[in-house]
């Protein structure tokens, strides 16, 4: 498995305790920081495995902080219609 991919199961890895350990106090920090570590590793999947692989694994990432992503949503729903 290269570098790239283990970075990526690693991190899903984290995300995933994070998500099962919520505690409310510390969860949304934490998952921000999950946010800001995952770019990177993703964008090195994108760059060593391609865009296929890539996007799988944005999948993955997006299914495990799927409320961060929700109210980015709204918050850009909000801006920009009202």
């Amino acid at each position: 498995m290269s570098l790239a991919l283990t970075l990526a199961a690693l991190w899903a890895l984290v995300a995933s305790l994070v998500a099962m350990l919520a505690d409310p106090r510390w969860h949304w920090p934490v998952a921000r920081l999950l946010v800001l570590a995952g770019l990177p590793v993703l964008a090195l999947v994108f760059w060593r495995h391609g865009v296929l692989v890539g996007l799988l694994v944005l999948a993955g990432a997006a299914s495990v902080l799927r409320w961060p992503l929700i109210r980015l949503w709204q918050r850009l729903a909000r801006r920009f219609h009202g």
